[in-house]
Formats: structure tokens, C-alpha cells, sequence
């Protein structure tokens, strides 16, 4: 299958034009004209992965391995390396990041992995109304993603009738959330203290907790290319004792 075919059904089901002004999500290396062999499904993507995978394939990551300039390709650090090893094998890149939030991976998690009903969606979040104490969402949540252990801020309200939900980092969209608690990842120390202030409830469920689910929603879209893609495991870069 051509790579501009596959590239044509994600900018349908995800536009590219969607993302975000500061993101960088679409083809980032490869020619639409090139025959691809295998496609992997990846929430990132690192040197084993690409050690092993075959040429002449595609990776689609939800994080773009390349998001700022970069002025030389040279040397082993990091993207540079991985860059190099991906043109030495023609390994196409297509990343879905910000677009792909907005079209599917929210929801997904949403209703899929935490068995939620979004009542209204307002941009990046994911609104959900229902009466819960605050301690028992919190033992919800870790049940659902199977987590030892959950980063909290409690701001004394316990009984709980709406929620905002973001994947991945959600800490900017603070001022604008119109819940009693509000579930993401990656919220600064600062940010805390912004919510407690704003009487709002956090439940921090890490940024790759929430995103990992990103390969299975996007390898059940492909199904529809008629497409098998191959799920790559990503690794949490953080890991807890």
C-alpha cells in the first residue's frame, strides 16, 4: 500500500489542519509515493523499536519525534539518532498528536477506558456529570488504569457532579474547566495551587497513563483501511518505587 494512501485516510478520520498552532502532527519523514510493507503503531517511538522493525515501513506515533528545528543530524543524541536510523532503513513517520486528541483519543479513553458517558465536549475536555464522592472517583480511576498509586489535590469538596477530562497534559486548560474535579497528567506544582484556589479538585493520572491508549484506538481505525497494523509497546520514561 502506498504511504499517500494511508496518509490520506488519517488526514480524513483526523484532520491534520486541527492540531494545534504549536504542534508539529503529519508526515514527518518519508515520500507519499513510497510502497510501505509493515505500519507499527506506536504511543512514541526509540531505538529498539526501530532496531527491529523491517524496512521500507511506517510508524505512526502519537508524539512527534520532531518538534523544534533542528540544525544538524548529526551525532547520537536524541532525535538525531533516531532520525538517521529511520532514513537508513526508509521508515516513514506520520505522527497524530493534537488533532488526534480532539477527534478520538479523549473520547476513547473517556468512554472506553474509564466506562464514562461524556455529557458535552468543550474543545480538549471531556465533560462528565455524574454524583460521586471525590475518594471513591479517585479509587475508580485507579482501578480502571490499574495503578498502584494516584497524585491528588483535594480542595475539601467531596461530593462530586461534574468532571473534566484531558489526555496528556492538561494543566494549561486549568482556567477554563467548569467542573469539581478535573483528570489529566503532567500538573506542575503551581498549577496545583491554582485549582485548589479555583475550589476544583485534581487527579493527576500521569501523561503516558493516559496516552497509551492511543495505539489500540488508532490500529481499530485502521481496520477500516483494511490495514493490520502491529502495536508497539512504548515504555514510561518515569518509573515509580
Amino acid at each position: 500500500m502506498k504511504l499517500s494512501e494511508i496518509y490520506h485516510f488519517l488526514d480524513k478520520i483526523s484532520p491534520f489542519d486541527t492540531q494545534e498552532s504549536w504542534d508539529n502532527s503529519g508526515l514527518l519523514l518519508g515520500n507519499l509515493n513510497d510502497e510501505i510493507s509493515k505500519v507499527y503503531v506506536s504511543l512514541d517511538v526509540d531505538k529498539d523499536l526501530l532496531l527491529n522493525a523491517e524496512e521500507n515501513s511506517l510508524f505512526i506515533t502519537h508524539h512527534p519525534l520532531i518538534f523544534k528545528g533542528l540544525k544538524h543530524l548529526s551525532g547520537e543524541k536524541y532525535p538525531n539518532e533516531l532520525i538517521a536510523l529511520m532514513i537508513k532503513k526508509n521508515i516513514a513517520l506520520i505522527c497524530m498528536h493534537t488533532n488526534y486528541d480532539l477527534s478520538h483519543l479523549n473520547t476513547y479513553f473517556v468512554e472506553e477506558i474509564l466506562g464514562f458517558k461524556i455529557t458535552y465536549r468543550d474543545n480538549f475536555i471531556a465533560y462528565v456529570d455524574m454524583n460521586i464522592d471525590f475518594w471513591d472517583l479517585v479509587s475508580c480511576i485507579k482501578q480502571s488504569l490499574k495503578l498502584d498509586v494516584i497524585k491528588t489535590s483535594f480542595c475539601g469538596k467531596t461530593q462530586i457532579q461534574r468532571i473534566g477530562i484531558c489526555t496528556g497534559s492538561g494543566g494549561d486548560l486549568i482556567c477554563n474547566v467548569d467542573a469539581d474535579c478535573f483528570i489529566s497528567g503532567d500538573f506542575k506544582y503551581h498549577q496545583a495551587f491554582e485549582c485548589l484556589h479555583n475550589n476544583l479538585n485534581l487527579i493527576d493520572v500521569g501523561h503516558f497513563e493516559s496516552e497509551r491508549y492511543f495505539v489500540n484506538s488508532l490500529a481499530k481505525e485502521l481496520q477500516n483501511l483494511s490495514l493490520k497494523a502491529i502495536i508497539s509497546v512504548s515504555k514510561n520514561p518515569f518509573q515509580y518505587f
